[in-house]
């Protein structure tokens, strides 16, 4: 599966680092993923989630949030407001280079942040909890040794999983800004609960408060002898598996989308010879529509886009070569030649016009395209001159040598 380096800004102008995971095939919808408190975007729980989802055709964004992982700034700067502030900067990298986030994740405290941020997203039709408390103070109880300090000191060194952190008063000032479900009444977006009954970090019954506070359509699912990381990588591969069929039921795809948010219809009306190419993303992602059939194009990852299919180039020599072998075929069949295989193998390159001989415009460059038939069978040497003939007039040969007139129209 293709994976993508994001690095965008957030509202302080910190640089925050994330990982895209591509689906190998088409893109059904894109996903924002919130990972849990103190955790970074390489936490085994959301990178297996994120690949599992990955392979079920669903782009997900997973992030650092700012302090954390490899994104800039300090950890004690932060608060629960500027990890929301860091999501909805994630949404507006995805909206700004790919296509705007249709469902939002979140594990643990990351549940918390999406379940606060969702109605700031039109563009979010589903939210999906992991482990999380209904509201951001609930982790209050993290920092019970170190409360009593914060009351007399601006800042504490807590440790949490295991590391330690500065924590300064601002951030405990500021859970208690979000010590209400009301945002959770208020939702009005698709809701999906996952929780383990034995989670000993967050209990099951903050799943209970989310659930009862959300109106519907809203779902819950038991995580059944999972712990809170979902540690076995079982649990997170189930999370993506039910995530992925319920999430079909309530998100438009982007196969059901064209930009700007209209609904295309489930069978484009193609002519018989013509083609439609539609936009997958805000990049290089492209759908290729005939009257029958349907594929994807793209440009490398190393060109920006996300490799999940021909570039136009290739898409060009593909249209060569399937039409040398098939003109060859047809008159190897006709003439009844032992012609047993056929492979033709195409590149293309530009070269200055001054290393072609007889071109007019010594000062531009010229497109080169060279194709090499490799051809199996009892053939003699007339038979393989006379081969090489037909391979030279078949249709798409002949239409490229010509001179093309393309006519081009703005359409409403």
């Amino acid at each position: 599966m293709p994976r993508i380096k994001a690095i965008f800004k957030n509202l302080q102008g910190e640089s925050l680092s994330g990982l895209l995971e591509m689906p190998s095939g088409a893109i059904k919808f894109y996903a924002l993923f919130a990972h849990c408190f103190t955790c970074s975007k390489d936490n085994p729980t959301a990178a297996r989630i994120a690949f599992s989802l990955a392979d079920h055709g669903i782009a997900v964004l997973r992030f650092d949030f700012a302090g954390l992982g490899n994104s800039k700034g300090n950890f004690s700067n932060t608060n629960f407001s500027s990890n929301l502030q860091d999501l909805l900067a994630a949404a507006h990298y995805l909206e700004q280079q790919y296509a705007a986030p249709s469902l939002l994740i979140g594990h643990s405290l990351g549940g918390s942040a999406v379940l606060a941020v969702a109605q700031d997203l039109p563009t979010v039709q589903a939210v999906v909890t992991i482990g999380a408390p209904a509201t951001a103070a609930h982790i209050k109880h993290l920092f019970a040794d170190s409360y009593r300090e914060l009351q007399d000191k601006q800042s504490v060194q807590v440790k949490l999983g295991g590391r330690s952190f500065n924590i300064k008063r601002q951030f405990i000032d500021d859970l208690e800004k979000y010590n209400s479900v009301a945002h959770v009444q208020a939702l009005k977006k698709a809701l999906l609960i996952f929780h383990s009954p034995v989670d000993a970090v967050v209990s099951i019954d903050e799943a209970a408060r989310i659930y009862t506070a959300a109106k519907h359509p809203k779902s819950f699912v038991s995580l059944d002898r999972a712990d809170h990381l979902l540690s076995n990588p079982e649990d997170s591969r189930y999370v993506a598996e039910v995530l992925s069929a319920w999430a079909s039921r309530y998100l438009k795809t982007d196969q059901d989308q064209v930009p700007g948010g209209e609904e295309k219809s489930e069978n484009p009306s193609v002519e018989q010879g013509s083609v439609i190419v539609r936009e997958c993303d805000k990049k290089f992602t492209r759908e290729i529509l005939t009257q029958h059939h349907r594929l994807i194009s793209d440009e490398p990852i190393a060109l920006g886009g996300a490799d999940l299919g021909f570039n136009p180039y290739e898409l060009l020599l593909a249209a060569l070569g399937s039409c040398t072998s098939m003109t060859l075929r047809m008159y190897a069949n006709h003439k009844q030649i032992d012609l047993q295989a056929i492979q033709v193998e195409l590149h293309h390159n530009r070269i200055h016009a001054e290393d072609c001989a007889g071109c007019e415009k010594q000062s531009q460059l010229m497109d080169v395209i060279t194709r090499r038939i490799q051809l199996t069978g009892n053939l003699d040497k007339a038979q393989r001159a006379r081969l090489l003939e037909i391979a030279n007039q078949c249709p798409v040969h002949t239409a490229l040598q010509n001179k093309i007139q393309i006519n081009t129209d703005i359409v409403d």
